[in-house]
């Protein structure tokens, strides 16, 4: 399972987190009112191709990628959403579309938005629609080393 591959690794980078479990839901801002955690503490997992190649961009749970961002970011010539086709194969212990923000277990380079450093936690699907980890965002940054960059833009239609 996702979770113990995920909480191993925390362990043996001896990582405070806490995990927490919670009744089913599939959007990020929804686990984020579900558990009362803010919005901008509850991050996403967007998977995109940069170049053709999987990558994760972690943004606040009410923004989307700006592709045009992450483009520059990337110094790629393509960014793109991923379809879940591309991915799904990727993270076989995880529900699809559940998948932490840890590219680095799974040999996907990860991005993530500048905005999440002005919050000392974070909060993210560890796997599965029913559980969530946070942790401090110092520790995060430091294990999972994403790109950083000015990658969110706007509200989604949920959080509107």
């Amino acid at each position: 399972m996702a979770i113990a591959r995920l909480t191993e690794f925390l362990d043996t980078q001896k990582v405070a987190y806490l995990v927490v479990s919670h009744s089913p839901a599939y959007t990020a801002q929804g686990i984020a009112a579900l558990v009362h955690i803010p919005g901008n503490e509850m991050a996403k997992t967007v998977m995109v191709k940069v170049n053709d190649k999987l990558a994760m961009v972690v943004l606040p749970a009410k923004f989307h990628v700006d592709l045009a961002a992450l483009k520059s970011v990337a110094h790629a010539e393509t960014a793109a959403l991923a379809s879940e086709d591309d991915f799904r194969d990727a993270f076989p212990e995880c529900e699809t579309g559940a998948m932490p923000p840890f590219g680095n277990l799974f040999g996907i380079p990860v991005f993530a938005d500048e905005s999440l450093e002005k919050d000392t936690g974070i909060a993210f699907n560890a796997g599965t629609h029913r559980e969530l980890i946070r942790m401090t965002w110092a520790d995060f940054k430091r294990l999972a080393g994403p790109t950083m960059g000015r990658l969110a833009t706007g509200r989604t239609a949920e959080a509107a």
